[in-house]
């Protein structure tokens, strides 16, 4: 009790709201989240946004999965008229969201099944009503290299992403392009997925992230995306 009550006065812990027992205190985030927000993929992966955003004007975002929240680390706005906005630190559920399910879609099934021990709880028609669901999402994700969201935790977006690993650490990131789902052509989307797709594969060499170096996703790497710019 003496120890939980000093790490509790540092802010390592902070009291729960019954007053009963301890949760993760601010420091612990805080400092996480500087470790990550200046980790050498997380810096690659904004700068590899900040050139999508630039080409689009669509709002991006790298973020990763903590627990069964998607962690949003960076954001470039967008310039369009009508832009996208959450703020980085803000937390969305991975099983509804694009970057989650990009996320979600490295861990195998298994784990994937044991992060998500309760039934789900779909905040929209649109995403998976239950596990089984989401495991075929996932499939899917892992098949095509990409994800996508639309009005699912955030009502009236859709949002496309994808993610890469740093093998020499295990750490991920997703990288995602946000937009008004009734305010984007099927040209657009398809752009915005070649861009995705052509920074996962730069990127993913860059790390030694076996993913990407599929022979499915060698028409994505055979030329530097900043061409489709």
């Amino acid at each position: 009790s003496r120890l939980l009550k000093a790490m509790a006065e540092t802010g390592l812990l902070a009291a729960t709201d019954t007053g009963s027992g301890y949760a993760v205190g601010n420091l612990v985030f805080e400092t996480s989240r500087r470790h990550r927000a200046n980790s050498t993929l997380s810096v690659a992966a904004d700068e590899a946004l900040a050139r999508i955003v630039k080409a689009t004007g669509h709002t991006g975002y790298v973020a990763i999965l903590d627990g069964v929240d998607v962690l949003g680390l960076r954001m470039q706005p967008g310039n369009k008229p009508l832009r996208v906005v959450t703020s980085p630190g803000d937390r969305l559920p991975a099983f509804c969201s694009s970057t989650g399910r990009a996320l979600l879609a490295r861990l195998d099934d298994a784990t994937v099944c044991a992060l998500y021990p309760l039934p789900l709880q779909p905040p929209s028609p649109n995403a998976p009503p239950t596990i089984d669901d989401l495991v075929a999402a996932l499939a899917g994700v892992r098949d095509k290299g990409w994800s996508q969201a639309t009005d699912e935790s955030l009502p009236g977006v859709e949002s496309l992403a994808i993610c890469v690993e740093d093998r020499e650490n295990g750490e991920r990131v997703a990288i995602c392009i946000s937009y008004s789902a009734a305010m984007i052509s099927a040209n657009e989307k398809s752009r915005i997925v070649t861009l995705l797709m052509r920074a996962g594969c730069e990127l993913g060499l860059k790390f030694d992230d076996d993913y990407w170096a599929a022979p499915r996703f060698a028409a994505f790497a055979a030329r530097s995306w900043n061409e489709a710019a």
